[in-house]
């Protein structure tokens, strides 16, 4: 990953900042969140979509995370960006810039700290090698990209407090990343389950809930945006889930709108110029019984308001779903069993959304006693297929260490993956990669097709745990044009040329005639692929 470049201002000056807010000043700035930026006396170069800091001394008396506001107002050419700072403890105030454009950026801080406001600019040069730039939705609303135009195939995966472990444990849950399949993993800001680092808010007491709404802990963020850093030098988008509805003796999730609003205002700051940075709203925010549904629309509202890069945004369901084509939301973050057990279910929920969909939650690879944990690897990744084919996108989670003494597992805590649908992803993850950018979708699946695909370029056929013998070869489209056919076992990862097939219209689509069916091994699990000679 680049180097981020930071723009270090301090000097006599910013002690005299008490004349502008009437609060006396502080310390010296602290290390860089990710321990990936350098000082410097002028700022150097940057590449797009990386990360350029600057670093201003100032008040450290008083509460700086209400007394004192900041920005940046980023130029360059007729574009203006106001990128809002924060405040990160000991003195040091930062303002985050991933710049989306080359060429030299003028910056001018905004303040009400009269001392703070300094002017300065930055140089940002092409990418390197890896740096596609942030993940966003496609052109034709449905799958995804990269800010650079390249294609990005989620298979996604949860581990909620992973990064609240201790070091030893988040290294582990790193390593096993490292060669795994995904390129997301959503992650609880707020632990659902028993963390080393468990204070985002200054603590009052000893009680649960003795901590302090208007005072944020640096350290805790600081740790926290490590563990971001390292998930962007492994290519991972993270996926920051800013509420949850456990721990409900703590109260994080229930504060007042005030309250919402400032952790909003400071997360989005603090987070978001990282390019790997996805914001969900909540997870199973229906499950929330101290915030209606007007607090999360408002807080909807304000995050896409305040998050000067405009990262993806969601928000997660338990029963109730929440309406994903509001402004506010970019794609739909989807809780639900049923809707991946075939594509045409999939498909329905993306023509309720008209956005993209994922599926982060179609229950769990494991061995619990709970329903949502007892999937087989043969079922996770028969989720992941159906909604495959679907134009959707799926997500994976596993609990088969819960019967161990602590209840440990992938889903909680992060750790290793024990179960059998990883590799099987990893499969798919390169079918995935083979086939059409920036993805497929359900052809005439109103008309009973169960048929991915792109007309006339690319079909597939996904058969699940049904084990035919042969399969009757009508597709919905493509006369006049011919395909290599591949027969795929999704489970043992194989791919079996069968020959090229001249497709020719037939009733109700499209056929070889002199090859009208397909022969199959009569085993679960298979798929057949067509792809345009």
């Amino acid at each position: 990953m680049e180097i981020t470049r930071r723009t270090v201002l301090t000097g006599a000056a910013v002690l005299s900042a008490a004349a502008a807010v009437g609060i006396p000043t502080g310390a010296q700035a602290s290390t860089s969140a990710a321990g990936q930026a350098q000082s410097a006396a002028k700022p150097q170069a940057v590449e797009r979509w990386g990360m350029h800091e600057i670093v201003l001394d100032g008040p450290d008396k008083g509460n700086p995370f209400v007394d004192v506001t900041l920005a940046a107002v980023f130029r360059r050419a007729d574009q203006a960006i106001t990128v809002p700072g924060f405040y990160d403890g000991g003195g040091t105030y930062r303002i985050r810039f991933s710049p989306p454009e080359i060429g030299e950026w003028k910056w001018s801080v905004e303040s009400n700290v009269r001392s703070m406001r300094k002017s300065g600019k930055v140089s940002v040069v092409e990418p390197s090698p890896g740096n596609h730039g942030p993940v966003q939705v496609s052109p034709d609303g449905y799958h995804f990209i990269h800010a650079d135009g390249s294609p990005y195939r989620q298979i996604g995966t949860t581990s909620y407090s992973w990064a609240q472990q201790p070091e030893d444990e988040v290294q582990t849950t790193l390593a096993t990343l490292s060669t795994s399949p995904f390129n997301k993993i959503r992650m609880l800001f707020f632990p659902n389950v028993p963390s080393e680092s468990v204070d985002p808010f200054v603590r009052t007491g000893p009680g649960p809930r003795d901590w302090d709404p208007t005072r944020f802990d640096p350290t805790y963020f600081r740790r926290y945006e490590d563990r971001i850093a390292s998930l962007l030098q492994l290519g991972i988008q993270a996926d920051v889930v800013l509420f949850q509805p456990y721990k409900a003796d703590i109260g994080f999730s229930d504060m007042a709108r005030a309250d919402d609003e400032r952790y909003i205002r400071y997360i989005t700051a603090r987070f978001g110029a990282f390019r790997n940075v996805w914001w969900s709203m909540a997870n199973e925010y229906d499950d929330n019984e101290t915030k209606t549904l007007d607090d999360w629309n408002h807080l909807g509202d304000l995050l896409k308001s305040v998050d000067a890069h405009g990262r993806l945004r969601s928000i997660h369901n338990k029963n109730i779903y929440y309406d994903a084509r509001k402004d506010w939301v970019t794609h739909a973050s989807i809780q639900s069993s049923g809707a991946a057990m075939d594509g045409i279910r999939a498909h329905l929920h993306r023509q309720f959304a008209l956005k993209p969909v994922v599926f982060d939650e179609v229950a769990y690879e494991g061995n619990i006693d709970a329903r949502w944990g007892q999937l087989s690897g043969e079922e996770m990744t028969s989720r992941f297929w159906n909604t495959f084919v679907g134009g959707t996108y799926c997500g994976h989670g596993e609990t088969l260490n819960e019967a161990q003494s602590p209840s440990t597992s992938w889903l909680g805590q992060g750790g290793t993956l024990n179960g059998t649908s990883a590799p099987r992803l990893a499969f798919l993850k390169q079918i995935m990669e083979d086939g059409p950018a920036p993805g497929i979708n359900a052809l005439q699946p109103d008309w009973g097709y169960d048929i991915g695909g792109v007309d006339s370029q690319y079909y597939i056929k996904y058969f699940g745990g049904n084990a035919p013998t042969e399969w009757n070869a009508l597709l919905p489209s493509g006369a006049g044009t011919s395909f290599n056919v591949d027969v795929i076992d999704t489970w043992n990862m194989t791919i079996t040329p069968i020959g090229v097939f001249s497709l020719a219209k037939a009733t109700g689509g499209a056929q070889d005639p002199s090859r009208p069916t397909i022969q199959l091994p009569g085993t679960p699990w298979i798929a057949v692929r067509f792809t345009r000679v």
